[in-house]
């Protein structure tokens, strides 16, 4: 028998999980377009715009306290029209209102809420508000609108030219290039916001920050700076150990509330695990550090358990909460280790931090390790591989008991952005340890973006849920689309997603892009009717998708021989070098851009009948200034008159200057790495 609600709002007919979780409130929440504006425009009310994800603990907090309670919703209703807004849906929309919250308060998160005028001109915004307050700053606002209207209209316009300057992004009049010792000089700054103890920054939340480390990575690699490799070691050793890395099940947590990665915000996002496998692959090239290789395929089993798709699609997050409790799935008491573990256990709980009183709060653990395991072993008087061997026994029981769990939320919609990430994973982990299971996920993957959520007029679709998609595409949705498929194509030498990338970059062009400043629109320029149409810059948890564009014309303008796509990336990294070499730490993707011009990458092209072969023994090494090409019979620019050879052959080259080919890989090693930097 179905469940009677006594109440149900306009929310009831979306497909978002998070919009679907505020059906039943007794707020009457509208979702995000013309009619909700239309109704506030005509009945001369403020408009209150909601904005969260299904995942987000405070978000779920608020609905509770005050969205649930008939007594609040009753002034909201009154002098409101409520908005609601999946944030994951509706990045535009969002990122309108966050410039307004950082604006009026200087600080922003999730939930995010907004007053705005009946054309949507914020004049006041913040994040979560015990109820108490909220009830008090609603009642301030509703008695000044009787009483000084303009005032709100008056700062809703300042606000509003406040936004449209945020993130604001001039046109270079000259080409800029940073060389290497400018990038020294970078790190050396750098190095005094890096916690080298512990990883991550020196503050506390920590954030995994993908970026950050795949650029310290390449980093290293063109200077061999050890203090860069060792901040990425040091963070990814100590995220493997910490809480925030998930033991029994796999998969990370979005970030760690302390400074030693020990409590995790219990949400699991699917942009951040899969960059993480991303980097972990990388850091594992570049080491061949073996508990990297196990972080990835734990992290992908993971992925493939809870976060994929009968289509092979891939979900946006599971929740940080379940029965009303955040973490509760993924916390033990001693005695429950205990019983699962019998004899196993005393072992497992010194290797895992466990205890009577808990790790974390009363009673509860966390499971990290604080042991490493050679000591481990010498205490309990084992062989590492036998210790390993019960460690692995022990995770498995664990897992199998933990499946008897109220499990948390599922968000199960399907994000564009998101999933090419993960297809790049895949592809990546497929590059690094050539498991073809790994390819057929990425194939799969791509070939759904293409089905689904590609138009045949090469628009994309944002979201998929339920076998319908919805909300037009937005630039980072085309920009990891194009990056993830010009992955492919180095990982396969299959053409088609190499000239797909192309296609999409080229509507990209047409539609996005300002020829003013040079860069990038986050919005489709026949899609975009808010307040300002803005641009995302700087990186953060996800690249923007304005560095991740730069660097999609860079590798296609060097694929094609196409030069003007490499000039269009020179003239981004040269509108944005004063960013980079400021704060390099929120431009870790553009600063990847600007490492590449410090250095022509190498351009390897494989052809003849055993170029895979040859292509797998290249990417048994790091190596993030090469670009690969090749096939039987290829079609690319660089490659012309180079296919049907009798045996393989592997050419290097550099701005499109090719030296004899070689025969063997360990040639290509020595000439690449016979290439000495002059720092100037």
């Amino acid at each position: 028998m179905q469940k009677r609600h006594p109440y149900t709002n306009h929310l009831i007919n979306e497909s978002s999980p998070y919009l679907l979780q505020h059906a039943h409130n007794p707020v009457d929440w509208h979702p995000w377009g013309e009619d909700a504006l239309k109704k506030a425009e005509l009945e001369n009310k403020m408009l209150i715009i909601s904005i969260g994800y299904s995942a987000c603990h405070w978000c779920h907090v608020m609905e509770h306290e005050s969205f649930s309670n008939p007594e609040v919703a009753l002034i909201m209703n009154e002098h409101f029209i409520c908005i609601k807004v999946d944030r994951e849906e509706r990045p535009d929309v969002d990122q309108i209102y966050m410039n307004a919250a950082h604006l009026i308060t200087g600080r922003g998160g999730w939930p995010l809420n907004a007053l705005a005028l009946p054309d949507g001109k914020p004049f006041y915004a913040g994040t979560y508000f015990p109820k108490e307050n909220w009830i008090q700053m609603l009642d301030y606002f509703v008695q000044l609108k009787k009483s000084k209207p303009t005032v709100l209209a008056e700062q809703a316009e300042k606000i509003t030219i406040g936004i449209h300057s945020m993130e604001h992004i001039s046109f270079a009049q000259k080409s800029k290039k940073i060389k290497i010792g400018q990038l020294g000089s970078m790190f050396n700054d750098w190095k005094e916001e890096i916690d080298f103890q512990l990883g991550g920054g020196l503050s506390a939340p920590k954030f995994p920050m993908p970026s950050n480390w795949e650029y310290l990575l390449q980093y290293h690699s063109l200077t061999h700076d050890e203090d860069a490799l060792k901040a990425v070691t040091v963070t990814l050793d100590a995220m493997a150990a910490g809480g925030i890395y998930d033991h029994i099940g796999g998969g990370f947590a979005r970030y760690s509330t302390d400074s030693t990665w020990h409590v995790p915000h219990f949400e699991k996002m699917l942009y951040d695990n899969a960059q993480l496998v991303t980097l972990y692959c990388h850091a594992f090239q570049n080491t061949k550090n073996q508990e990297y290789k196990c972080i990835v395929y734990e992290t992908l089993e993971f992925i493939s358990r809870e976060l994929t798709s009968k289509e092979g699609s891939f979900y946006a997050a599971l929740d940080a909460d379940s029965e009303g409790e955040e973490g509760k799935f993924y916390i033990w008491s001693k005695n429950e280790i205990d019983i699962a573990l019998a004899d196993d256990a005393t072992l497992f709980n010194d290797y895992y931090s466990i205890s009577e009183s808990g790790n974390w709060e009363e009673g509860k653990n966390i499971l990290h390790r604080s042991i490493e395991i050679n000591k481990l072993a010498a205490k309990h008087g084992k062989h590492i591989s036998e210790l390993e061997h019960t460690i692995q026994n022990c995770k498995n029981k664990l897992l199998t008991a933990r499946t008897s769990r109220v499990r948390p939320g599922l968000d199960n919609k399907i994000i564009t952005s998101w999933n090419a990430l993960m297809l790049r994973a895949y592809t990546v982990a497929y590059r690094v340890f050539d498991e073809d299971d790994f390819l057929e996920k990425a194939l799969t993957s791509a070939n759904f973006l293409l089905k689904n959520m590609v138009n045949p007029d090469l628009s994309m679709m944002r979201v998929y849920n339920n076998g319908k998609t919805s909300i037009d595409g937005f630039l980072d949705d085309y920009s990891f689309t194009i990056s993830a498929f010009i992955e492919l194509y180095q990982a396969t030498f299959d053409e088609q997603w190499l000239y797909k990338a192309k296609e999409m970059n080229e509507y990209v062009m047409t539609h996005f892009y300002d020829q003013q400043s040079g860069m990038f629109f986050y919005t489709h320029d026949q899609q975009s009717n808010l307040i300002a149409r803005k641009m995302e810059i700087a990186d953060n948890v996800i690249p923007s998708s304005n560095s991740e564009m730069a660097k999609n014309l860079y590798f296609l303008g060097h694929l094609l021989g196409m030069n003007t796509y490499i000039e269009k990336a020179r003239q981004m990294h040269s509108n944005v070098l004063e960013n980079i070499t400021k704060n390099p730490a929120y431009y870790s993707n553009w600063a990847q851009l600007a490492a590449f011009f410090t250095q022509s990458p190498y351009e390897l092209a494989i052809v003849g009948n055993d170029y895979l072969l040859h292509r797998k023994a290249l990417d048994k090494e790091f190596l993030p200034n090469v670009i690969l090409m090749g096939g039987t019979n290829p079609t690319l620019p660089l490659l012309e008159d180079k296919g049907n050879l009798t045996e393989t052959k592997i050419y290097v080259c550099q701005e499109k200057v090719c030296i004899l080919p070689v025969n063997e890989v360990a040639e290509v090693f020595k000439i690449i790495k016979s290439y000495s930097v002059i720092n100037e």
